[in-house]
């Protein structure tokens, strides 16, 4: 059951009877402080019918300007921290925007060409009266993955709030937090999930060591917990992560392999632990719960909760009312085909009654003429006791075009250096028991650290 019922985001906030709070690494607001004013010095009714970027620093600017314009704002444009300050003129001209919302973290408020420039503040004050007539508000969020300016894909709260079914009241305060920010498909989703389900929400803090963000989350009390697989393979390469006691953690955003899995069910047991598959074209298209990669065979059979699956050429592709509506912008390719559904770019394999995850079709690795999927020859890496995360990647070669190359990093038990050869060959054995030939790396190299995108994900590169 969707929640078609919710008129804008601010109505989920007026029947809240729990205290409730929105949190940053610098300030608090209460949800009853935000009901009896306003975080934009009362300018509400200036916003009405207008398209809005919010261009604020902080994750929690943001969060009180969605829920104070939503059902105001004709668009609100979502805009990431790392958007290049050189695409924000065509991003503007694209939406049409005429406002924009800023903190003192933002870009100056004079890069901005538009006739209403509002600050936005947790030090909430009187007034902001709302106006009486509600919008339709389209949300647009830029996507990831792409070179140049940004696509923006157009939302509704309807469409994002789609997957949230409605949740019994727990007997205990509910306090989400996530290692995403919020200003992309997967961070707004535990925004969204957190502001419909009554409960309080720890955000995330560009810089914040990740010792100092468990500490943090340990300290307010955080009970449900999201990231992606980089995400979580990072926290728990920590010491600190035996600060936090969540009762459901849950991935997403890259492909969950069966290593991560298990070592979440082991460190947090008796937690629950769930992965989701999602884009911020096609939403949220499902969870799986039963503790194992990939996703039943019965998915794709079955339409499920108003989401048709279908593989073609290897790719899955999605047809929900979870899906966006359109590309805002020059974009020469719609975005679903003739029949409605978003062409993901995942590859999927069918192994008996489950697909599993094999990898993106713009990341694949040509080693004469064959592929290889980097995401395929990680997930067996993974399964090494001693590896903590890797990541797969092309080296030229004269003959062959490419070969595969692995670096990885150990964890806390990894054992001396002297002895690091006997830890690659184990690695090499595993990857030749699961692997044909051309996809067991040539060479495995150590390294203490894997870099992370902005979206939470491997930072891939081509050699």
């Amino acid at each position: 059951m969707a929640r078609a019922e919710v008129q804008s985001l601010r109505d989920c906030l007026e029947g809240a009877t729990r205290e409730r709070f929105f949190r940053d690494r610098a300030a608090t607001v209460r949800v009853d402080d935000l009901k009896r004013g306003t975080s934009l010095g009362g300018r509400l009714a200036d916003f009405a019918g207008k398209s809005v970027l919010l261009a604020a620093g902080s994750q929690l600017a943001t969060a009180l300007a969605l829920i104070e314009l939503d059902g105001i704002a004709r668009r609100l444009v979502i805009l990431p921290p790392d958007v290049d300050p050189g695409h924000l003129g065509a991003l503007s001209a694209a939406a049409e925007a005429d406002a924009v919302v800023i903190d003192g973290a933002s870009v100056p408020s004079e890069a901005f060409d538009l006739p209403l420039r509002v600050i936005c503040t947790p030090n909430i004050v009187p007034g902001g009266e709302r106006p009486l007539a509600r919008l339709p508000t389209e949300w647009l969020l830029l996507t990831s993955g792409t070179t140049g300016v940004p696509k923006m894909v157009v939302h509704s709260l309807a469409s994002l709030t789609a997957p949230i079914l409605p949740v019994r009241q727990a007997d205990y305060p509910v306090v989400w937090a996530t290692f995403y920010d919020i200003r992309r498909y997967g961070g707004l989703q535990i925004f969204l999930r957190a502001s419909l389900g009554g409960a309080s929400l720890v955000l995330s803090s560009t810089g914040e060591p990740i010792a100092d963000h468990l500490a943090r989350l340990a300290e307010h009390g955080v009970t449900h917990l999201t990231g992606t697989p980089s995400h979580w393979r990072r926290a728990l390469m920590s010491p600190a992560i035996g600060k936090i006691a969540p009762r459901y953690v849950r991935l997403s955003g890259e492909i969950a392999d069966q290593a991560i899995l298990d070592n979440l069910r082991h460190v947090f047991a008796p937690a629950g632990v769930g992965h989701a598959y999602a884009s911020t074209e096609a939403g949220v298209a499902f969870e799986v719960n039963d503790g194992l990669a990939g996703f039943p065979a019965a998915f794709v059979e079955q339409p499920r909760n108003g989401v048709e699956l279908k593989v073609v050429d290897g790719s899955l592709r999605i047809r929900s009312p979870r899906t966006a509506s359109r590309y805002v912008g020059d974009t020469p390719a719609p975005l679903a085909d003739g029949d409605g559904f978003v062409d993901t770019g995942d590859i999927v394999e069918r192994h008996g009654e489950r697909y599993r995850y094999v990898g993106r079709r713009g990341g694949i690795i040509n080693i004469g003429g064959l592929k290889v999927h980097p995401e395929e020859v990680e997930a067996v890496i993974n399964r090494h006791p001693r590896v903590r995360m890797s990541l797969v990647r092309p080296k030229r070669s004269p003959i062959t075009g490419s070969i595969v190359i692995a670096d990885v990093v150990l964890n806390e038990s990894a054992c001396a250096g002297e002895a690091l050869p006997q830890v690659e060959s184990d690695i090499l054995k595993l990857c030749r028991d699961a692997l044909p030939r051309h996809k067991v790396p040539a060479a495995i190299a150590f390294v203490p650290a894997l870099d992370v995108a902005a979206t939470g994900k491997l930072a891939r590169r081509h050699g």
